[in-house]
């Protein structure tokens, strides 16, 4: 009886042991909406641009700066991934405003016979994966004045070609915000300020060659290649005075930042 029981409980070992290897080996390489949680995709917040603002606004699958003045975000960031770009058929919420947003974000209402549409900075395409972050790009906060023929032209091609680009190389780090300056246009009862440049900066940080590209496009119809758009990360920080990766090693940034060459992207 006593080498019975010695028997199964070393089978029982043997058999734990097993099952510790396999998942520590062969890991479950599968992402399901519930996996996609916000620890998984906000993993790389020492990416994230300074603030002119000091109003940092952190939801689960997105990260914005509001610009109060201008009723909009400064910039907005994100991480999307190659298990991001789904095809997922999801029902477009309603526009809502930014509750975490202190002085409110503006309401939807001001774009409502502007001329305008209700240009998302974090595309609702790129957020198909879970409900939870779809819904988050409705928030106001995460939109701007753009005229439909940029809208729906080449500002879409640079978000479809963003989404090439993230299941091509895996993993991107997106930040895209309006130039956001004096004298600008406005549209509604709260004045939202209709960008006259809005830019869009990737940064490719998967070894063992870490990379980025920026765009900086006129808010106006274009049939040009995306290429002709592309600008230093300098020259938008320059515009806006935001330091876009200041916790990046200084040779590093410096590095990624002055340069427009768009060589290691395939257009």
């Amino acid at each position: 009886m006593r080498n019975r029981k010695f028997t199964y409980a070393l089978l029982v070992a043997i058999v734990a042991m097993g099952f510790y290897i396999f998942e520590l080996y062969y890991p479950n390489n599968t992402i399901t909406e519930e996996e996609n949680t916000p620890e998984s995709v906000h993993s790389s917040f020492n990416y994230l641009p300074t603030s002119t603002t000091n109003q940092i606004v952190k939801h689960n699958f997105l990260t914005l700066s509001y610009n109060e003045e201008f009723e909009q975000a400064e910039w907005v960031a994100y991480e999307l991934k190659e298990s991001h770009i789904v095809k997922t058929n999801r029902k477009r919420p309603y526009f809502i405003y930014d509750k975490k947003v202190k002085s409110k974000s503006a309401n939807y209402r001001n774009y409502k016979g502007s001329g305008y549409d209700r240009g998302h900075l974090c595309p609702a395409g790129d957020r198909k994966f879970s409900t939870e972050a779809f819904n988050e790009t409705f928030y106001t906060s995460n939109i701007s004045p753009q005229s439909h023929e940029f809208n729906s032209g080449i500002w879409n091609r640079l978000e479809q070609k963003t989404r090439y680009w993230a299941a091509k190389d895996k993993q991107l780090f997106v930040i895209t915000g309006g130039v956001l300056e004096r004298g600008l246009k406005t549209i509604g009862q709260e004045k939202v300020a209709v960008p006259n440049r809005f830019y869009k900066i990737l940064l490719d940080y998967s070894k063992p060659k870490i990379k980025a590209i920026a765009f900086l496009i006129p808010h106006k119809a274009s049939n040009a290649p995306l290429y002709k758009y592309v600008a230093s990360i300098d020259e938008i920080e320059d515009l806006t005075s935001i330091d876009f990766f200041p916790h990046l090693p200084d040779t590093l940034e410096s590095q990624l930042e002055q340069s427009s060459d768009y060589k290691d992207w395939s257009f």
